[in-house]
Formats: structure tokens, C-alpha cells, sequence
């Protein structure tokens, strides 16, 4: 095993990324993932509690990333806007750390696979909380900061799947149409 390579985590979850959309989530095991790596099983769960923990590998850096541009869209920003901000600026840094043939197969594995569609939930949820608490911290009422969170979280999952598709496509400009269509689509110019 190449254990003195760096970069163990990163290699691990690389190869679980890998082995996930070769072969469907369920039918990979923690050693398997290891080996590709060219680990242990051991090192393995040095970095992660279980296979799901490797599948969400990016969640606290990406709700970090939410979190920190949160704090700092400016004051003159709506809640609504805060938030789309924040997520569109957090896009650009998730599509500068994941390519993204990762990000699909997270989708793709997402679809098929409801045990992670839970964990999926859980995280989401945690992450809403996080930021309606940022956003009352602004100044926004609880409703508000809920609504602007929702909403924000709607525009960020319409432009995902269209930059997937299209990932040379300006990110902050399918964030700007989504919202557009959300406006349209809820009757708010």
C-alpha cells in the first residue's frame, strides 16, 4: 500500500467518486474504496465514519463557504438576495473543487438511493437552519429569513443540474435566470 503518498483523504474520496459511478453506490464496500486509493481500510476511518460519510465529503465545506458569503453580502442586499448571493458564490467555489462528472454521479447516486436521500434531508436541513439563523442575524425576521432560504435553495438546485449540463455555462448567470423564472413562476417581477 502507498500510505506515504499525500493526500490520503482527497485519494480517498476520489476513488469512492470513482467506484460509485462505476458500479451504483450499494455495491461498494469501505475496503474496496480503500484499495483503489491505495490505503488502508483502517486509514479509511481515519478520515470518515462510514461510506455515507465519503459520499458528503464536501457538505461542511460547502455550508462553510454558504455560511462565510453569507456574512458577507452587503448590507444593502434583501434576505433573498443574501441568500442567492451567498449560494452563487458558493457554487463557484464547489465547481472549482469538484469536477463536474463528480457532482453528476452525486446526483445520479442521489436519485437512486434512498438512504443517502435521507442523509441528504438531514444535512439540507442543517444547513437551512444555519442560514436562516445568518440571516436573522442581519436584521430579517424568521419568516423572512425562512422564505429567503427556501427560495435561494430552489434557485441553487434549478441552476445546478442546468451547469451540469453546460459546465462551461457562466454559474452566476443560471443563478440570475433561475431566480427570474422563481419570480415569474410565483408572479414578483
Amino acid at each position: 500500500m502507498a500510505r506515504w503518498e499525500p493526500d490520503a483523504r482527497g485519494r480517498l474520496e476520489r476513488a469512492a467518486m470513482d467506484l460509485f459511478r462505476e458500479r451504483g453506490y450499494p455495491d461498494v464496500t469501505v475496503s474496496e474504496i480503500a484499495d483503489r486509493a491505495g490505503l488502508t481500510k483502517r486509514t479509511f476511518f481515519n478520515h470518515f465514519a462510514d461510506k455515507r460519510e465519503v459520499f458528503f465529503a464536501n457538505a461542511a465545506m460547502f455550508r462553510q463557504s454558504v455560511l462565510t458569503h453569507l456574512g458577507d453580502a452587503g448590507p444593502e442586499l434583501t434576505a433573498v438576495e443574501a441568500a442567492v448571493s451567498a449560494l452563487t458564490r458558493c457554487g463557484l467555489d464547489l465547481a472549482g473543487a469538484v469536477s463536474p462528472e463528480d457532482a453528476r454521479t452525486r446526483l445520479d447516486v442521489l436519485a437512486v438511493t434512498p438512504e443517502l436521500r435521507e442523509r441528504d434531508l438531514i444535512k439540507t436541513h442543517e444547513l437551512t437552519v444555519a442560514m436562516v439563523a445568518a440571516l436573522v442575524a442581519r436584521g430579517a425576521s424568521a419568516r423572512e429569513a425562512g422564505f429567503a432560504v427556501q427560495a435561494g435553495l430552489m434557485v441553487f438546485n434549478v441552476a445546478i443540474p442546468d451547469w451540469l449540463a453546460d459546465p462551461a455555462a457562466d454559474f452566476p448567470e443560471l443563478m440570475r435566470a433561475a431566480l427570474a423564472d422563481l419570480r415569474d413562476a410565483v408572479g414578483v417581477p
